[in-house]
């Protein structure tokens, strides 16, 4: 394993009408943190020198053409592209999608070939990104089929920690899509990801109904009791710290989730309106399952503010050291379990 500050991460510029470069900027305009980490954004040294001339940053920059050039302890600007681009902050474009697309394309390349330790997204518009190469409703499935392995959005901070059952799903076809085996996938990839990304030994997880109330013995829909308990029931006899359902709509009002490593909710408002109440500017989308780190900010493009040097960069910080923790973390893992003989604590 790496030491900390050589812990090389990549970033995908993400919309380029978006925040993304700006919050990209102002995270590492911190100086500091090279002591954690050796960036690579992946766009252009045009593009950034553009971005940093318009933000005001003072950030110095490596330019580089070949992915082996990656100095240590730099900020590293992987060249995508070498032609203009014309960013028009706030305005949503099919070619600025492309851009997009071309960025996270060559970074998860560079990820699957191991020369970035871990991936840290800034923001895409998912209409203006859809293409041929690109059919899919974000980043996670996107990922999941590049890298392959059992996908679960799961959101996280300190003191908080959401998955979700379904993500991008039209709430009419939610209760479809929650299968037995669904339920049982989603549990085991969160499960896992507790104990190797989290170092939670014996991870105890909460699970949200699928229906008001948990549908009220049926009167409020039936798939609680047919799917999701008898679902459950099972897990647990296979001895993981499953519970649940709970009812939704006072789980987080009462602190219950307090109790709890981890959430899995049924569907995305369900999970994620609490998540971002709670801790909106904060938190982290954490794509557990993958064979590969990535992570991203907690919101969108936000071209409503784009341009304006008005972003808030806290979140994609908390993004790129959330992207160093779990992959320290789960090497430290892969070493202990890869020889289960020898005497190490896990802290």
């Amino acid at each position: 394993m790496k030491e900390a500050e050589n812990i090389i991460v990549g970033i995908s510029i993400g919309d380029l009408n978006g925040i993304g470069g700006e919050i990209i900027l102002k995270t590492f305009d911190d100086a500091r943190m090279m002591e954690f980490c050796t960036p690579v954004v992946f766009a252009s040294a045009k593009t950034i020198t553009f971005l940093k001339k318009h933000f005001n940053s003072e950030i110095k920059f490596h330019a580089i053409n070949n992915i082996e050039q990656i100095a240590l302890g730099k900020f590293n600007v992987f060249n995508c592209w070498n032609e203009h681009v014309k960013i028009e902050f706030g305005k949503e474009d099919q070619k600025i999608g492309e851009y997009a697309l071309r960025s996270l394309q060559k970074a998860t390349e560079a990820l699957k070939n191991n020369t970035i330790d871990a991936l840290v997204t800034a923001p895409i518009n998912k209409h203006n990104i859809q293409s041929k190469d690109f059919n899919f409703p974000g980043h996670t499935d996107y990922l999941a089929k590049e890298l392959g392995g059992k996908s679960l959005m799961f959101m996280i901070t300190n003191t908080l920690r959401v998955g979700l059952f379904t993500d991008h799903v039209p709430v009419k076809d939610i209760a479809n899509h929650i299968t037995p085996k669904l339920i049982e996938d989603k549990i085991n990839t969160l499960y896992t990801s507790l104990k190797q990304d989290f170092r939670i030994q014996k991870p105890k997880i909460a699970v949200l109904g699928i229906n008001p109330h948990t549908g009220d013995n049926g009167v409020i829909g039936s798939e609680d009791d047919e799917v999701l308990r008898p679902t459950l029931k099972a897990i647990q006899e296979k001895g993981k710290l499953v519970y649940g359902p709970y009812a939704a709509d006072s789980f987080f009002g009462s602190n219950t989730y307090k109790s709890f490593d981890a959430v899995i909710a049924s569907y995305h408002d369900q999970g994620l309106v609490p998540f971002k109440t709670l801790s909106f500017g904060q938190g982290v989308n954490f794509t557990a399952g993958l064979s590969k780190v990535r992570t991203s900010p907690d919101h969108g493009t936000a071209y409503e503010i784009a341009g304006k040097g008005m972003a808030n960069e806290n979140s994609f910080k908390e993004a790129v050291f959330s992207a160093i923790s779990i992959y320290k973390n789960r090497s430290d893992y892969e070493d202990l379990t890869a020889n289960p003989l020898k005497k190490a604590s896990k802290k």
